[in-house]
């Protein structure tokens, strides 16, 4: 007997998955674009809508549409338990290793290119914009995360494994799939071996909970603890 087909790439589980990992993708391409993103409004010429910096937030509600408008369809996250206090606890500390990792490992060694899209949020006379620090941190946190691991974890991890990915349960996820998937992830990122770490950690807390949710909380914690710090220190490279 013939194998069975696989089943086509095209269709809805794997669209809702991707789809805002390609929409978040262009617009980063698009603000790259259309100039440096750390290049504060000129005074007097043009109104705030002119700022790029201004696009992610239409960059990260585009995405918070799609993922809203499609929610019903992530049973990774409607059919699942929410994490357990133990859960939220490993959660909360792989995120800060995470976070601890990502600040170290930026050597020129560990570097692949520059932000396409670097973001500075200070005014013309160099005080912050709390408007934009609000914007960027609300997307990175709140949006981001869910957006990425839907993507990089749900989907691409088990669709490794096989392309009808929704019945690859995460706990049997292979080391094939973890290590693949990471590097694809990796390739995304300038900070290559941070992202390394990352991608790994989080697979681990996906495969070893089973719960996309633990994944999710973990990254939003790696990037509330680098945004607080980035606005603290100013090394807006890492944003």
């Amino acid at each position: 007997m013939s194998a069975a087909p696989s089943p086509p790439l095209l269709r809805r589980a794997v669209l809702v998955r991707v789809v805002p990992m390609l929409v978040f993708m262009a617009w980063l391409a698009l603000r790259g674009q259309l100039g440096t993103a750390s290049a504060p409004a000129v005074q007097g010429q043009g109104a705030w809508w002119f700022d790029v910096r201004w696009l992610y937030g239409v960059q990260v509600a585009a995405v918070a549409v799609l993922l809203l408008g499609w929610w019903r369809h992530y049973g990774e996250f409607t059919r699942q338990r929410l994490p357990s206090a133990r859960e939220w606890a490993l959660a909360v500390v792989a995120g800060l290793a995470v976070f601890a990792a990502w600040i170290h490992l930026d050597a020129p060694w560990m570097t692949l290119g520059s932000p396409s899209a670097p973001f500075v949020p200070r005014l013309v006379d160099g005080r912050l914009d709390w408007s934009l620090i609000l914007m960027r941190g609300a997307g990175a946190v709140l949006v981001v995360p869910i957006m990425e691991e839907l993507f990089w974890r749900s989907f691409l991890m088990r669709w490794v494994d096989d392309a009808r990915f929704e019945v690859v349960q995460p706990e049997s996820a292979s080391i094939k799939a973890i290590v693949l998937s990471t590097f694809v992830f990796v390739l995304a990122h300038t900070l290559w071996l941070a992202a390394a770490v990352a991608g790994l950690v989080y697979a681990w807390l996906y495969r070893s909970t089973g719960k996309l949710w633990v994944a999710v909380v973990a990254h939003a914690v790696t990037n509330a603890a680098l945004a607080a710090w980035v606005i603290h220190t100013g090394q807006w490279r890492f944003w």
